[in-house]
């Protein structure tokens, strides 16, 4: 038999950052979301938790566990803020984890113990203004003069740019043409915060995930030193489809946390709104819609661990983590559609859990690869 239980260490994970995001997340989640406002005293103690070094070797100053740990925190904070949990994914997942694969020993010392500390944050260059799903259609170029890199292009969406804290962006450039291919060889190249010629736009105003910072880049003859390359050259958009595809089980994870806190908000509601002199939960429309929402979240639950499960046996986990993207947002979209009927004219108003929900669940099937972009690889897998 196949035993799903977590064991005592992730356990005890799961316990800890339960608690971190019901007396710590949770209180301040509507003042962040109402401001716009950026929470670096959560993101401080999240790093003082541990929560951003986790996947990561102790050498670089990690916990030195693996990426279910990560999925499994994702998870618990997504159920209450997923602006929190999104600054964890992109910071660990985005940030962090492209300079820890494929970045070289003096990299990796150089950048990493504060990424893993939570003390500062990386950023993932890679959506352009014509380039999103379609990366390979990446305009911004990058060529060497005089031992040193010149980028020009721009970058969109892109979360954890212009923090205070962020130290770093990593970009995918145009450097040549690979001769046996004719197609584009695009690299990877650490950019520094506070480069010349490197410009953070102004955030944007986003439907949902307020407190997250997100920001448009630019690069008008951004100089970096040659040694900033991150990996092989030519080798940088395999290295962002890996990422990616880590990425998609951490989006399912914490999608998995939204669904799962739409269900948590709607069954004690169920419990507790009178209507026609009894509680709504006693009306069978009411309770079967909590029902579906409920098996939504366990199938979300049960994609997710598997794609980690194959991850971590170091098996291709690629359509695995398509698929736990694919069910994990839908999911969390519909489970706040049906939370927000549930509450009805308390759903509306934006500072309730589940309206927050609903504004943010609609970018789990944008980011990270679109649900037709997950639908396109399953059929591929298929032989369709």
């Amino acid at each position: 038999m196949i035993d799903l239980e977590l064991d005592e260490l992730y356990q005890d994970l799961v316990d800890v950052v339960r608690e971190f995001a019901q007396q710590v997340v949770a209180p301040v989640s509507a003042k962040h979301d109402a401001e716009h406002s950026f929470p670096y005293d959560v993101v401080a103690q999240m790093g003082e938790l541990g929560l951003f070094g986790l996947p990561i070797s102790e050498e670089y100053g990690g916990s030195g566990g693996d990426y279910f740990a990560l999925a499994l925190a994702l998870e618990e904070l997504g159920r209450v803020d997923q602006s929190v949990a999104i600054t964890l994914e992109a910071g660990v997942s985005l940030g962090a984890m492209p300079i820890f694969r494929f970045g070289n020993e003096e990299q990796k010392q150089l950048w990493l113990p504060d990424l893993a500390a939570g003390k500062k944050l990386a950023g993932f260059g890679l959506t352009e203004p014509g380039a999103g799903s379609d990366a390979s259609a990446s305009r911004t170029r990058a060529k060497v003069e005089d031992g040193q890199w010149v980028i020009d292009g721009s970058k969109e969406f892109i979360t954890n740019s212009g923090t205070d804290i962020t130290s770093l962006v990593t970009v995918s450039a145009v450097t040549g043409v690979n001769e046996s291919t004719g197609k584009k060889e695009i690299s990877t190249i650490i950019v520094p915060s506070g480069t010349e010629g490197f410009t953070v736009e102004p955030a944007y105003n986003k439907v949902g995930w307020h407190a997250s910072d997100t920001h448009p880049l630019s690069f008008n003859g951004a100089r970096v030193p040659e040694e900033n390359l991150l990996g092989e050259r030519g080798r940088g958009y395999a290295y962002f489809l890996e990422i990616l595809d880590e990425g998609r089980i951490a989006i399912a994870a914490l999608a998995t946390g939204a669904a799962q806190g739409c269900l948590d908000e709607a069954v004690n509601y169920a419990k507790t709104r009178q209507s026609f002199g009894a509680a709504i939960g006693k009306n069978q429309g009411i309770s079967f819609m909590i029902a579906r929402m409920a098996s939504r979240v366990h199938t979300s639950r049960l994609a997710y661990y598997a794609a980690a499960a194959k991850m971590l046996a170091g098996k291709d986990f690629k359509i695995e983590a398509a698929h736990a993207k694919l069910v994990a947002s839908e999911a969390a979209m519909d489970n706040a559609r049906d939370a927000t009927q549930i509450f009805g004219g308390y759903g509306f108003i934006n500072e309730s859990l589940v309206a927050r929900h609903y504004r943010d669940s609609k970018i789990l099937e944008i980011g990270e690869g679109t649900t037709q972009v997950q639908l396109m690889l399953i059929a591929r897998s298929l032989g369709l």
